[in-house]
């Protein structure tokens, strides 16, 4: 049991729930580790003063999260003069539907690193499992090319979490999807409100 279904179990009341799920995720952002993403935020800043790409993915909640993140970086700094070049690779429907029916799920996020991705570009994988199939063909494509590798995941980290440069881990119980997207959100916020800032120092 996980601690959402224990916490359902032992409460009285929505609010009562509602109490506990938000002082879970306050328990979670205490264990985050905060130099691995000042090692993001840093990594982020390289891409831009080197001109390189960044590519953001995920799935279901975690492709809201990969194109929030690809706003927030891409437009939110207002850096125009010299810009993040970012983007989600989870906005075209017509490409993802093409590959999807054409060459197979799992080649969502790969085929498309094949006609973009260049050397020391960056690719950030968001997936709670770490195990989703399309993220871990994108990441082994990206480690070919030479490019750099960053995973925000949850649970144990999977296999994303163990063949990444960087991972940045919620460490959940399996199946809490929704605290590990929670924060995922939160460090959108967290690196990109930072970032606002760093481009204008």
């Amino acid at each position: 049991m996980n601690k959402l279904d224990t916490m359902f179990a032992d409460i009285s009341s929505p609010a009562e729930y509602a109490r506990e799920y938000s002082l879970y995720l306050c328990e979670l952002l205490k264990n985050l580790d905060y130099q691995k993403v000042e090692e993001f935020i840093k990594l982020l800043l390289e891409a831009r003063e080197d001109d390189k790409s960044i590519f953001f993915i995920g799935n279901g909640g975690s492709a809201a999260t990969a194109s929030h993140f690809a706003n927030d970086i891409g437009l939110g700094t207002r850096a125009p003069g010299k810009p993040f070049r970012v983007q989600s690779l989870t906005d075209n429907n017509a490409v993802m539907t093409a590959i999807a029916n054409d060459d197979g799920y799992e080649n969502l996020f790969v085929l498309q690193l094949k006609n973009l991705l260049r050397p020391k570009d960056l690719v950030i994988t968001i997936s709670a499992s770490g195990n989703s199939p399309n993220i871990v063909k994108a990441l082994e494509y990206s480690k070919e090319v030479g490019a750099k590798t960053v995973s925000l995941c949850g649970f144990d980290g999977g296999i994303s979490g163990k063949i990444s440069d960087l991972s940045i881990l919620i460490e959940t119980a399996k199946g809490e999807y929704g605290p590990v997207e929670d924060l995922h959100m939160i460090l959108d916020h967290i690196v990109g409100t930072y970032l606002m800032r760093a481009v204008k120092v």
